[in-house]
C-alpha cells in the first residue's frame, strides 16, 4: 500500500500491498520526508523504486528527501540497490537524500557494506535519527 498524503504531485501508486511495504510521503519545509515499512527486498523493488523516483521528482527545488526506515523489517541488497539508485538520481537532480531513522537490521547492512555515510555520515545519525552539527 502506498499512501501519499497532501503531498503535491505524489499520487497514490496502485502497487505495494502486494510487495508487503508502505510507502507514504509528506512535504516538509525542507523537502520531502518519505517514510517506509515491511520488507524491501525483490519482491518490493519495483513498487519501492516508482515511489522514491516519485518522490525526488515532486520534491521542491534545493530540497532533499528524509527517509524514515525505522519501520523497514527486512532489507536485502536488493532493497539496498534501490536505494542507492534512488541517492544517485536525487543527487542528479540537486536533491539530497539523507536517512533519518533506520532500525538494527537496516542500520547492519548500510553499515556492513559501507554505504551509511553516503546517507547520514554517522553510525550515531542512523540509530538515534539525531543530526549531528
Amino acid at each position: 500500500m502506498t499512501h501519499f498524503p497532501e503531498a503535491p504531485g505524489l499520487a497514490s501508486l496502485p502497487h505495494g500491498a502486494d510487495e508487503g511495504i508502505t510507502v507514504s510521503a509528506r512535504p516538509t519545509a525542507d523537502g520531502t520526508a518519505v517514510t517506509i515499512r515491511g520488507e524491501l527486498d525483490i519482491v518490493s523493488a519495483a513498487s519501492l523504486r516508482t515511489c522514491l523516483f516519485q518522490a525526488i521528482t515532486a520534491c521542491a527545488d534545493g530540497g532533499g528527501l528524509a527517509l524514515d526506515l525505522s519501520q523497514v523489517t527486512f532489507c536485502d541488497s536488493t532493497g539496498l540497490n534501490v536505494l542507492l539508485l534512488a541517492r544517485r538520481r536525487a543527487l542528479g537532480e540537486h536533491h539530497t537524500m539523507v536517512i533519518t531513522a533506520a532500525g538494527p537490521q537496516v542500520t547492519r547492512l548500510l553499515e556492513t557494506t559501507g554505504a551509511a555515510p553516503l546517507f547520514t555520515g554517522t553510525t550515531r545519525q542512523l540509530n538515534s535519527g539525531e543530526n549531528e552539527t
